[in-house]
């Protein structure tokens, strides 16, 4: 089957936009599998910026299928600001579906996020207050509303009745059937829909949001996200079979960066991070909170690689580590006076390794405009060939900067028909 599965390979922020946005530009159909608008994709070409919280980054082209997939918590009211805020700046969006078996994030769960953040205080997760945990939790207790019935007002309304804990006002009950009723029309059964391109050998291109660090089951527990950004969550999140997942792109920044609360094995600060925090622009999409930055861990993009099964990386912002001499790398860390090439699945264990460090020479040239693998200075293509060999994972893809036009591909993605 004639598919990509782009994935996340640290705690988010890696990049995915860009090269979903990419890739889309081949695909029939662009999925979106999980999460909701507590994520956000910058995606930049012919001179202009956009942010994308829910929709998928194929909606940027016309003939591409974008879904919105059952694995996903969607927020109506920021689904229907998104949507108008597309058409606006002249962006087609009659080719969005969206599942009816999607979880709906309605106001209540907003304030409950506010709340359960505020009661942990310092042990808080550091959550971007968009309501997706209390959502997420309501969907394991079997007391929220799915798409399929949300878009129906007297179903609706009598979900609302029902939530005696958190009584709807007349206005916002009114703003939410305006959201149902524009959004009836992209409600159906997406599992179907996706399997029959399936099998018609369409090209479908699946992107999460968040990255492995921030999987429930796989990450920094409990310091992620509510759902499983993986490789793995897929097909439970779209209603495909298994077989589906062809090709899994592993996107990693050349360095690291993480927001929010939890540890990190190779964070660091001063000159040289705020540096890098500008010259990437690592302030978050939707949040604008700014990223902690860190050297590059092998180990993280190794625990990746085994857990979505990666089979080739998109390394991204490359770039902004001109001028930084020397380049380190974390490949291993010690815990106890012991060496280990794994992420402890306890916090307790995980906040006491200390990162295991190879120096690299750095490089001063301007790469931004490369459009080839052999034009990249020598001490780029170590650094490449560093993160090759100690993976086994090979490059496929690789960011100069921002735009569009300013990337090196080396693998020929989708199969031809």
């Amino acid at each position: 089957m004639n598919t990509i599965t782009v994935v996340g390979t640290q705690w988010g922020d890696e990049g995915k936009g860009k090269v979903t946005d990419y890739l889309a530009q081949k695909a029939d159909y662009v999925v979106r599998y999980q999460g909701g608008n507590n994520a956000g994709h910058t995606i930049k070409f012919e001179g202009k910026k956009y942010a994308l919280h829910l929709i998928p980054s194929g909606i940027f082209k016309p003939a591409c299928i974008n879904v919105m997939g059952n694995g996903m918590v969607i927020n109506p009211l920021a689904l229907c600001e998104e949507l108008e805020g597309l058409k606006k700046a002249g962006i087609a969006t009659k080719n969005l579906k969206i599942s009816a078996a999607a979880h709906v994030v309605l106001p209540v769960h907003l304030r409950l996020d506010h709340l359960s953040e505020e009661r942990k205080g310092s042990n808080s997760v550091g959550t971007t207050f968009r309501g997706i945990g209390p959502a997420y939790t309501d969907k394991a207790s079997r007391t929220g509303i799915r798409m399929g019935d949300f878009i129906h007002p007297h179903r609706l309304k009598r979900h609302l009745k029902s939530m005696a804990s958190a009584p709807c006002e007349d206005t916002l009950y009114e703003q939410l059937e305006a959201a149902a009723t524009a959004l009836r029309p992209l409600v159906e059964n997406t599992g179907e829909c996706l399997y029959k391109a399936l099998l018609e050998n369409k090209k479908v291109l699946f992107e999460g949001a968040q990255g492995t660090m921030l999987c429930l089951d796989h990450g920094t527990y409990p310091y992620v996200t509510s759902s499983s950004p993986t490789a793995a969550s897929v097909a439970l999140n779209t209603g495909i079979p298994p077989q589906a997942i062809h090709e899994v792109l592993g996107v990693t920044k050349a360095y690291t960066t993480r927001v929010g609360h939890g540890f990190f094995a190779t964070e660091f600060s001063g000159n040289l991070a705020d540096k890098i925090r500008l010259q990437g622009h690592e302030f978050g999409t939707t949040t604008q909170r700014p990223r902690r930055i860190g050297w590059l861990d092998l180990v993280v993009l190794n625990h990746a690689k085994r857990v979505n099964g990666l089979t080739s990386l998109a390394i991204m912002l490359l770039d902004v580590l001109q001028g930084v001499h020397p380049l380190k790398v974390c490949v291993a860390y010690q815990l106890d006076g012991q060496r280990i090439n794994d992420i402890p699945s306890s916090i307790d264990d995980y906040q006491r390794v200390e990162p295991v460090y190879i120096e690299l020479d750095g490089f001063n040239d301007d790469i931004s405009s490369v459009k080839h693998y052999e034009d990249l200075p020598k001490p780029a293509k170590t650094y490449l060939k560093t993160i090759e060999t100690l993976t086994g994972v090979p490059i496929g893809i690789i960011s100069v900067g921002p735009s569009r036009e300013q990337t090196i591909v080396l693998h020929d993605y989708f199969m031809k028909k």
